[in-house]
């Protein structure tokens, strides 16, 4: 049977395209990914203003206005991290969950030289979204967004490694890094620092690769695996860590492997059971080592991959009230577009996305391809009851005008 594919990934950053090429980096994006990605780390001087990103009246509005509750903070002084119980409380009337922040608590905290965490801005902050949507677009590896604030001289944390790559954007205030090169090269997920807890402070003795102090409008890019430990100077810093979670090929071989057994599930062969009063299964290895190989050469993970992509991240926001009107009052000239973020695919006639799936009937095919460009549509290009099921089913929003 033939396949119509069609990857398409937030068409805001297609459009907009420089994110990484204009706030974070002064080198090509060529020599970014063929010398630096995944390989060294890269201290770039006064790259941009963040100022429309993030800033300390938006953490005062986070902490004390929006009502958020653990996990999107965390305190940590000293190398430990804080019990989540010693900085919230209920609300009072009408919002008694206990577990919201505590902007007296968290102040008291602060002012005794904790560092505050905002976690996940990347779903609580809408400027700090758009702008992981959009590396995370030209990037193709999702990207979480997490902020620290930290008292004059002091310190969050002590020396570690991620398992993520991030860019460290200094937004207020300096901060000193202190860098040495990995002790395990591109660590998984499943390799945290703490297994590596002597190695990891044995090599921060030594000579560092980068000490240096951040200033607003600084960037670091540190590959995975990568040790660091930072400091606040002489006034509060504030710096945006954006956290690259990078596929990699261990990952793309655990989507085969499930993909093998999951065929191998379907072979009767497969599914015998061993004989009576075999004392070890050292004879039957060979065969099923045979077997799975061949499986594995066959199988197609495209579609396991596409689904893991999808569900390690989310659509742009959709307004109800917004969608509501846009039904109600959609005409042919009304103009529509794809949601950001959408990670829509058309495989034969399904249209896979983060909101679900939709099947379409072959007259509707073509109108469907047009739409994955991002671009701006009237409802009679789509067709008005298309556009109309579309925008029910979320895959869709209104153009703003």
């Amino acid at each position: 049977m033939s396949s119509t594919s069609t990857d398409f990934q937030d068409p805001g950053a297609v459009k907009d395209a420089g994110v990484l090429g204009t706030r974070l980096i002064d080198i090509s994006q060529e020599k970014f990914a063929s010398d630096v990605w995944g390989r060294t780390a890269l201290l770039t001087r006064g790259v941009s203003d963040f100022s429309d990103v993030f800033s300390a009246n938006a953490v005062d509005e986070l902490i004390s206005r929006r009502g958020l509750r653990t996990p999107f903070l965390r305190v940590a002084k000293d190398g430990s991290t804080l019990p989540e119980s010693s900085y919230t409380s209920p609300a009072g009337v009408g919002a008694t969950i206990a577990d919201q922040l505590d902007d007296t608590a968290l102040w008291r905290k602060f002012g005794d030289g904790a560092t505050l965490v905002l976690q996940a801005l990347h779903r609580t902050w809408e400027p700090v979204q758009s702008f992981s949507t959009k590396l995370s677009g030209e990037l193709g590896h999702p990207v979480q967004a997490n902020a620290y604030i930290t008292p004059p001289q002091n310190r969050g944390f002590d020396d570690h490694y991620d398992v993520h790559d991030v860019f460290v954007l200094q937004i207020e205030g300096t901060k000193r890094w202190i860098i040495h090169e990995p002790v395990h090269v591109d660590p998984l997920r499943s390799q945290p620092w703490t297994d590596r807890r002597p190695d990891v402070a044995e090599a921060a003795q030594g000579e560092a690769y980068i000490d240096t102090v951040l200033e607003p409008g600084d960037v670091l890019y540190l590959p995975r695996g990568w040790l660091h430990a930072a400091q606040a100077q002489g006034k509060v810093s504030i710096h945006l860590t954006l956290g690259i979670h990078s596929w990699t090929r261990h990952a793309l071989a655990e989507h085969l492997t499930q993909a093998a057994l999951a065929a191998l599930c379907e072979d009767p062969e497969m599914r015998r059971s061993l004989p009576l009063g075999v004392d070890g299964p050292e004879g039957e290895i060979n065969a099923v080592r045979e077997r799975l190989a061949a499986v594995i050469m066959e199988a197609d993970t495209t579609s396991l991959f596409h689904r893991a992509r999808r569900g390690q991240g989310r659509p742009a926001p959709l307004g109800p009230l917004a969608q509501l009107t846009a039904v109600q009052g959609l005409g042919p000239e009304s103009l529509v577009r794809l949601r950001d973020a959408l990670e829509a695919r058309l495989e034969d006639t399904r249209l896979t996305t983060r909101v679900g799936w939709l099947d379409f009937p072959e007259a509707d095919l073509s109108s469907v391809r047009r739409l994955l460009d991002g671009e701006e549509h009237s409802a009679a290009d789509l067709g008005v009851e298309l556009a109309e099921r579309l925008l029910r089913a979320g895959v869709l929003v209104p153009v703003e005008v």
